[in-house]
């Protein structure tokens, strides 16, 4: 058996973080109605961060043993990302991209609270909120913009 180094505090600390963390962006996913939301979120957010507080403990720093996790970690969590990308319809149209990314970026940033990267993991989650508030309106913004744009070369065109 192993014994983690770490103080308790720092363990809850650590932990806690993560599962906020998962918490908020699993939010942000449930308030659009998407398929992976609070539960999820915080479940990966906190499985990547016991993962990484694992292998800190049992490998006495080994680099490369870390290593192996966290790209454990990165390419598994596709697995789950992939589950919620849907292709749907005759038009190709790929739905879920936004949420399978978010699960993917949520495991790396349990890991960063799991390494004890506080600072770096709440930065993370700031930089993760604010793509996915206003990433979507951006979006459709510029769309509205292009779209104003074609319509108005299409009759700019046809008046010649």
């Amino acid at each position: 058996m192993f014994e983690i180094s770490l103080p308790v505090h720092e363990l809850v600390v650590r932990l806690s973080l993560a599962i906020v963390s998962g918490t908020i962006l699993g939010l942000n996913r449930w308030m659009h109605h998407k398929s992976a939301g609070v539960r999820t979120h915080s479940l990966v957010a906190l499985s990547a961060a016991l993962a990484i507080l694992i292998i800190q403990s049992t490998s006495g720093g080994d680099a490369q043993s870390q290593s192996r996790v966290l790209q454990g970690i990165l390419s598994g969590i596709g697995f789950l990302g992939a589950g919620v990308i849907i292709h749907r319809g005759e038009n190709a149209s790929i739905k879920g991209l936004t949420t399978a990314a978010s699960i993917w970026v949520c495991a790396v940033m349990g890991v960063a609270f799991g390494a004890g990267q506080i600072t770096l993991g709440i930065i993370g989650l700031l930089g993760i909120l604010l793509i996915l508030l206003v990433g979507g309106p951006l979006e459709k913004l510029t769309n509205r913009i292009l779209q104003t744009n074609r319509s108005s070369e299409n009759s700019s065109v046809e008046e010649d």
